[in-house]
């Protein structure tokens, strides 16, 4: 609103150490309200890959299961957005901080890499039409974009840097049906809430009162490659 700009990284959490000098973190219970239906997809995913325990599962009324889980705060960043689209936007959570108990090893992030611009200008729709097979777009034609700039997810699990400018090579030969409109699949758009739970250690939320954009923490392809060995 008053025109500045903010870069927004991962959320972490706090660990702590133990007596015995091992690593605590902090565990919260999660109460949750779900229609039958959705019961087994939420408990699916917060005693999967998000380490959660079960607790507690009983009848909350017609046709309503209340969950009572204990799950690492970890495992909860970026859930809500999920569990809004699993109970179809029905389900009611709550959360509260339970205790601090050991570390209950890694929890799995984003599995995709990402389409970063390599240039800085206009984006170009031949040039995003010719990118969509490699990956999910984030941007539309038009729109102003700099190098380091997270344009897309790519279909695969290394991050790519493209070039979203490059326009089509003009010849003074012409064959009738080739320069058709080029059209383009809609772009994803994040909420912010989203875009911190999609990016990665390395990546940053760039908020400014007009947009939301995605971003490498180091711009340029060189430095993020000399960053990358060093850690």
């Amino acid at each position: 609103r008053e025109g500045f700009e903010l870069s927004i990284s991962r959320p972490q959490v706090l660990f702590r150490e133990g007596p015995d000098g091992e690593r605590l973190e902090p565990i919260e219970e999660v109460t949750i309200d779900v229609d039958d239906e959705y019961s087994g997809a939420v408990i699916e995913k917060i005693t999967g890959v998000r380490r959660g325990e079960l607790v507690e599962m009983k009848p909350a009324g017609v046709g309503k299961t209340r969950i009572i889980a204990h799950v690492p705060s970890r495992g909860l960043i970026g859930y809500h957005g999920e569990f809004l689209t699993d109970t179809r936007g029905t389900g009611v959570l709550n959360r509260v901080f339970h205790t601090w108990a050991p570390h209950k090893g890694p929890i799995p992030g984003r599995r995709a890499g990402v389409l970063i611009s390599m240039e800085n200008g206009t984006s170009v729709a031949y040039a995003l039409w010719n990118l969509e097979e490699r990956g999910r777009m984030f941007i539309g034609a038009q729109a102003d974009i700099y190098q380091g700039m997270i344009i897309g997810e790519h279909s695969r699990d290394n991050d790519l840097d493209v070039n979203p400018i490059k326009g089509k090579k003009l010849t003074n030969v012409r064959a009738s049906g080739t320069d058709e409109a080029v059209r383009l699949t809609t772009p994803i758009t994040m909420s912010l809430e989203q875009a911190i739970a999609y990016i990665d250690d390395d990546e940053l939320v760039e908020v400014t009162p007009n947009a939301i954009r995605l971003r490498k923490r180091y711009l340029d392809p060189h430095e993020r490659k000399r960053h990358a060995k060093n850690v």
